[in-house]
């Protein structure tokens, strides 16, 4: 059966894991044709975890903990590096990756009892980095909200990157940590087409929702900033430019970007996704991405993972440069207060007597 896009749903295939020892492939042989479904059902089951708090030393990445309450996410970016992940869990990258989900609920209580560890030393977190902390189940399990509020209790600085218009309803306890200098916030804007965002991302925010969210997170005083990521060659590189003033014009006061990426399994689910909704640049758009991943679809190396080599790699980061500086975009976020820290006294816990 010839696989095609389903509505709503970001990689067109299924394809079985890295780790798998058997494959399947869908051959039509004329005799019976099995009606496709259009729609798949989104299924969410639990994650357990002794710790939630994960560490990362990876020299260009700008946080060093972060803390995912979800595997797997029903945005459907068909571009998420997160997507080999689910190959740990014997399903696939593809549709499995948008459609099983998975949540860690006794993640608050986790995530209090590591900060009340002795040999914790308090460094920022990174709230739902692997995939987003805001994505639509976390409406119905509010896992995120809580753990937000063990944060905020404990002066937990924290950061968000999300694509996502629920994180507003959560400002009445940001805009408090913003206060304190305990909270920044990355929106990440990909497109302003609507179209073009519909098939790359089908169930994020649309783009005119998230820069309404950033209008928002600034007027209650949170530290916002625009995350161009990620840049795809050919297909919204072009955006560059009205991205950041359209982000400007709602009181961003920081931008970053990230040039795709396809490890491991990505690189055919994004190849397959570009031989469907965009034939006549796939080519195309597979050979600029290759010059600047030294001939192959990607390179790991650290710096040259999250921005590319060569000429194409060169002009984008100028651009991106220039653009940031005419909108004043090129500051950065005010750093987050690791100071006030404190440990909420418990039952039975010794005080200090001066």
């Amino acid at each position: 059966m010839p696989v095609r896009p389903r509505k709503g749903r970001g990689a067109v295939g299924n394809p079985a894991g890295r780790f798998e020892t058997l494959s399947r492939v869908a051959e039509d042989d004329g005799w019976f044709r099995e009606a496709q479904s259009e729609s798949l059902r989104t299924t969410l089951e639990v994650d357990t975890a002794r710790s939630v708090i994960s560490r990362n030393s990876s020299p260009d990445v700008p946080f060093e903990q972060s803390v995912n309450p979800y595997r797997g996410c029903e945005h459907g970016c068909v571009y998420c590096f997160a997507r080999p992940t689910h190959a740990y869990l014997g399903l696939s990258p593809g549709l499995d990756f948008e459609t099983r989900l998975f949540h860690k609920p006794d993640a608050p209580e986790r995530l209090a009892e590591e900060l009340s560890g002795r040999g914790y030393r308090c460094r920022p977190i990174a709230l739902g980095i692997n995939t987003d902390a805001y994505q639509p189940v976390e409406r119905r399990t509010r896992l995120t909200r809580r753990l937000l509020e063990v944060c905020a209790d404990r002066n937990q600085p924290v950061s968000i990157v999300t694509k996502s218009g629920l994180i507003e309803r959560d400002l009445d306890l940001l805009a408090p940590m913003a206060a304190r200098s305990l909270v920044q916030v990355m929106v990440s804007v990909t497109t302003l087409d609507n179209g073009l965002a519909r098939r790359l991302e089908p169930r994020a925010t649309a783009p005119a929702g998230r820069l309404r969210v950033v209008a928002a997170l600034r007027q209650a005083g949170v530290p916002v900033g625009v995350l161009c990521a990620p840049i795809i060659p050919l297909v919204n590189d072009a955006e560059i430019e009205a991205i950041l003033e359209a982000a400007r014009d709602v009181g961003v006061i920081a931008a970053g970007y990230v040039m795709l990426r396809l490890p491991h399994e990505v690189k055919d689910l994004f190849r397959e996704w570009l031989h469907h909704h965009l034939p006549l640049r796939a080519d195309h758009v597979m050979s600029v991405l290759q010059q600047m991943r030294g001939g192959r679809d990607y390179e790991s190396t650290f710096g040259a993972r999250m921005r590319g080599r060569g000429p194409f790699a060169d002009l984008v980061a100028q651009r991106f440069a220039l653009a940031s500086r005419r909108c004043g975009l090129d500051r950065g976020l005010p750093p987050l207060d690791c100071s006030r820290f404190r440990v909420p006294a418990r039952q039975g816990d010794q005080l200090a007597l001066f």
